[in-house]
């Protein structure tokens, strides 16, 4: 091999490369480190854009329905942010004053349906003990173990005088946890206004600098991607938005039907917990069924089979429609994409990773149907060439 200097060059990047990452697996504890603490530093702005994102989704089309004269047209931006804003809170502040009533209420119903349920379940225990007597002699000989009460007094009163400074240490990390989620929502609100109010100004500086430092083809691969997966982000979160309400409504008519209690709160509760794809209206099932157990158990059985009826309607009808079909996705591959995404990040992995998993099946499938079409024109080429006489290489065969 001949050491002119392009060669030289290439292997003094090979080396370079070889020694930053020998360098890197011996200290990956460190570098992990130092990635962590730079993470926790733009975190803020992470969650910022996250927020404008999600924001930007009802914005756009507010401001694009909004009809505002041609004087006034720079107000359309700010107008649009003001209605998104007030809109979201108006949501949230709405179903908190719907819920709170009817869980202060379910609070007090439980408070004098316990004491009842716990009576039931000690006459049930009071008669299993009558049936079989070989329980109660072993009872007896468990309350015939003496414990040395004397040591175990020393023991709660060390653990009394050690655990007050603990408990101590733990309130004060809880509040200074709360201060900073605070801190950090704020400013990341206040960077996701930035960012909704001047969205065209910071898409044109990531254009230019992209061509400033990319070529042109890659320039425009990077966009394409950003623009699929803005578009699936977009597409996911209205149609699981949708999903969401389109559930919580049709539990709300099915129970409100069958004359079950908490039709209203059971209604809002799997509305807000189908945002979590798939399993989320699973936990709206474990309240409702615990809250119809204290006051009749035949309520709770008949709301278990309603649910699991309205819950083969929505997986798979409603579901691969109105989500599935938003993001491009098979069902197939929303429920492969919500199994790994819960494993690896819980609840946000599951709404993170069937965008996710979309966008790269279609990059997948552009890839795929791209190299079938190069093969099949390569292979019309050929038989092309052997239909006038030519082999692949451009010669005539032998007796030509």
């Amino acid at each position: 091999m001949e050491l002119n200097n392009d060669t030289l060059r290439k292997l003094r990047g090979l080396i370079l490369y070889t020694v930053i990452l020998v360098a890197a697996a011996v200290n990956y504890k460190g570098i992990l480190s130092v990635g962590q603490t730079l993470l926790g530093f733009v975190w803020p702005f992470i969650l910022g854009a996250a927020i404008a994102f999600i924001l930007n989704v009802p914005m756009r089309n507010i401001e694009r329905r909004l009809p505002l004269f041609r004087p006034v047209s720079r107000a359309r931006r700010p107008v649009s942010l003001v209605i998104t804003i007030v809109l979201v809170s108006g949501i949230l502040v709405l179903v908190i004053f719907v819920v709170t009533p009817q869980l202060f209420e379910t609070l007090m119903s439980l408070q004098s349906s316990i004491p009842l349920f716990l009576g039931e379940v000690f006459k049930r225990a009071e008669e299993l003990f009558a049936s079989y007597p070989e329980l109660t002699e072993l009872f007896d000989q468990m309350n015939q173990i003496t414990l040395d009460w004397p040591r175990m007094l020393n023991e709660v009163g060390s653990f009394l005088r050690t655990g007050a400074g603990s408990m101590l240490n733990t309130t004060f990390l809880a509040a200074k946890t709360v201060v900073n989620g605070l801190s950090t929502f704020l400013i990341g609100f206040i960077f996701a206004l930035y960012i909704l109010l001047q969205k065209e100004t910071l898409n044109r500086q990531i254009k230019k600098l992209l061509r400033a430092f990319l070529p042109d083809s890659a320039v425009e691969r990077v966009l394409g991607v950003a623009r699929l997966t803005e578009r699936t982000f977009s597409s996911f979160l209205t149609g699981q938005c949708v999903e969401a309400v389109i559930l919580g409504t049709m539990f709300f008519i099915a129970l409100t039907v069958l004359r079950l209690p908490y039709a209203l709160l059971i209604g809002v509760l799997i509305a807000f917990t189908a945002l979590i794809p798939i399993f989320g209206a699973f936990i709206g099932m474990g309240v409702g069924v615990f809250l119809m157990l204290m006051e009749a158990p035949a309520d709770a059985l008949i709301f278990i089979i309603t649910f699991f009826v309205l819950q083969q309607i929505e997986g798979n009808l409603i579901y691969p429609h109105v989500v599935g079909g938003s993001v491009g996705l098979p069902s197939i591959w929303v429920l492969a994409a919500v199994s790994v995404g819960g494993s690896m990040m819980g609840v946000v992995g599951m709404l993170i990773f069937i965008p996710l998993c979309s966008v790269f099946y279609a990059l997948l499938r552009e890839g795929v149907n791209s190299r079938l079409q190069r093969k099949r024109e390569r292979a019309e080429k050929t038989e092309d060439k052997s239909e006038n006489g030519e082999t692949p290489g451009g010669t005539l065969p032998d007796g030509g």
